[in-house]
């Protein structure tokens, strides 16, 4: 069986995304364009992947991770033949079947590849294209056939006359090659177009001077193979990489109120009869359990959610929520902190690179930093763990069955220890034995008839400026 690799084209900078970043690292639905197109390959019988880079190539290779793949430097970017060339020296003694595609193609699909694949082979093609319809035709070559239909080449857009220009069939930059025919082609690339580039394109027209033959599988479905060069242009492919994810998970028995309204990027994992309210963004690899109520207008980020629990207008990042527990409603839950099963996280608290043990409950507005609270422990509104001295945090520890008062300050380091209880409105600085009281309370202090009297004055002040 003849070997098969893929070239996966990605050194270029993309002008037209006005952006720093480089454009294949740009996030469709949570990941870097570019590692869609690697799990897409990664599904495929392939021998090897090549990644080319070149701008911000230290960056692409950082992003994208897989087992059999090596990346080849295009220091200069003199066009996608050229980046395609840098790739010769690997392959001096292979003779078999490449598949070249770019790295901006987040939403092509691995049966579309596949399908490319074993037509090139069955047809024994020299050449295999994708082409496809788009709507929108701007920056795509276009397919050239003679009056027999037969492909005779591909103009770029940049180089095209206004007969060409309104060619509907577009060029997808996806192809099947026999390799020694390709690199023997690629020698003969000239530079003689508007951009003074080596065009892998003109490889057809090549191949056609020279009745190899050429053949074309048109992609039904546009918007598969749209390539990413600019906003907009990432806006739709993060919008129909979406549409994909909500169908995903309706088809596998979750409910979505409003689909029009709800985010979940690709890595992300559901259990069934869970339910997702509307303005919902579960992101990265946030993973949720069944039978769960997720929003609505809740934000999970990088964190899990074990099955049975609920979270309400909330946002989690880079947490661990365990089973049968309530967030929210406005809760925060910042990074490292874990929520064990049956405990409570109630409204406008924030959590942060905390632990808070079975059954436990933080009911309503308090700060819960850097603190480990153990199991049945019942903290009072408005506490706050005050660990930071203005130079480095302080952890604060709670141990089981511990009531904390409301209105309670517990200055860390400090341990309150199992069973205590605070009084509330109480500034701790100091460690609580178990099973005690602890009270911190100045003598409250009544003055009769003060408010009366500047109620009074204050009169009296207005009066007279109200003269003056």
């Amino acid at each position: 069986m003849k070997k098969i690799i893929a070239i996966v084209l990605a050194a270029g900078k993309g002008v037209r995304m006005k952006s720093e970043k480089v454009k294949v690292l740009h996030l469709v639905s949570g990941m870097p364009m570019i590692c869609h197109v690697i799990n897409t390959l990664s599904k495929l019988d392939l021998d090897k992947i090549y990644v080319v880079v070149g701008n911000q190539g230290e960056k692409v290779i950082e992003a994208v991770s897989y087992k059999n793949m090596e990346f080849v430097w295009q220091k200069k970017q003199l066009g996608t033949g050229h980046a395609v060339s840098q790739v010769k020296n690997k392959l001096k003694d292979f003779d078999g079947t490449v598949i070249v595609l770019c790295g901006d193609v987040p939403l092509i699909k691995s049966n579309t590849l596949k399908n490319l694949l074993n037509f090139h082979t069955s047809s024994k093609s020299s050449a295999t294209l994708l082409t496809f319809y788009p709507d929108n035709l701007l920056g795509y070559g276009r397919i050239l056939r003679d009056d027999e239909g037969n492909v005779t080449g591909i103009i770029e857009e940049s180089d095209a006359n206004k007969e060409q220009l309104k060619i509907k069939e577009a060029n997808s930059g996806t192809y099947c090659f026999s390799w020694k025919k390709l690199s023997q082609a690629i020698e003969l690339l000239n530079r003689e177009n508007v951009h003074g580039e080596l065009y892998l394109t003109d490889v057809i027209q090549l191949f056609s001077s020279r009745n190899e033959k050429i053949s074309t599988i048109n992609v039904e479905n546009w918007k598969e193979l749209i390539g990413v060069n600019t906003r907009e242009q990432l806006t739709i492919a993060n919008y129909e990489m979406n549409k994909r994810m909500l169908k995903k998970w309706m088809d596998s028995g979750v409910t979505i109120i409003d689909p029009n309204s709800t985010y979940i990027h690709t890595q992300v994992n559901i259990g069934n009869d869970s339910i997702i309210y509307p303005s919902t963004f579960l992101e990265g690899k946030t993973k949720i359990g069944k039978n769960c109520e997720i929003g609505p207008f809740t934000r999970l980020v990088n964190s899990t959610v074990g099955k049975d629990s609920k979270v309400t207008y909330s946002v989690v990042f880079n947490s661990n929520i365990k089973k049968r527990t309530n967030i929210g409603p406005f809760s925060h839950i910042r990074p490292g902190s874990e929520i064990s099963e049956s405990a409570k996280i109630g409204s406008f608290v924030e959590v942060k690179k905390s632990y808070v043990g079975k059954g436990s409950k933080v009911p309503h507005l308090s700060y819960i930093g850097d603190t480990k609270i153990g199991d049945r422990v019942n903290i009072g509104a408005g506490t706050v763990t005050v660990n930071y001295d203005g130079y480095k945090k302080h952890k604060t520890v709670i141990e089981d069955e511990v009531h904390i008062g409301s209105g309670s300050m517990l200055v860390a380091p400090i341990k309150i220890g199992k069973g205590a209880v605070t009084g509330a409105g109480s500034v701790l600085t100091r460690d609580v034995p178990s099973d005690s009281l602890a009270l911190e309370r100045s003598d409250q202090v009544i003055k009769e008839g003060w408010a009366k009297r500047r109620r009074k004055l204050e009169k009296k002040r207005q009066s007279k400026k109200k003269m003056t």
